[in-house]
C-alpha cells in the first residue's frame, strides 16, 4: 500500500483511494474490537466538484458500547 500523506496534508483523492483508506480504517478498528457497521466510502462527496475532492468518509452511526470502546482505545492510544 502507498505512503498516506500526513494528517492535514491536503491532497486530491480519486473514489479509489478513498475505498482504500476506508477499508485501512476498517481493519484498524477490528483490530481493536471495534466495528462500525456503517463505515463507508461517501462516493456522492466526488460529484460536481472541480479542482479535484478530498473525498469523505462517512463513520455512520454506532451504539453506545461501540462509542465507549472508540473512546477508550483512542484515550489509550493518546496515553492517557
Amino acid at each position: 500500500m502507498p505512503p498516506h500523506p500526513t494528517p492535514g496534508h491536503a491532497t486530491p483523492a480519486d473514489p479509489y483511494d478513498t475505498v482504500l483508506c476506508v477499508e485501512e480504517l476498517r481493519d484498524a478498528l477490528a483490530a481493536h474490537g471495534i466495528t462500525l457497521p456503517s463505515l463507508r466510502a461517501d462516493l456522492p462527496s466526488f460529484a460536481g466538484t472541480s479542482g479535484g475532492s478530498k473525498g469523505l468518509v462517512a463513520l455512520g452511526n454506532c451504539n453506545l458500547d461501540t462509542a465507549r470502546r472508540l473512546a477508550a482505545v483512542l484515550r489509550e492510544a493518546a496515553g492517557r
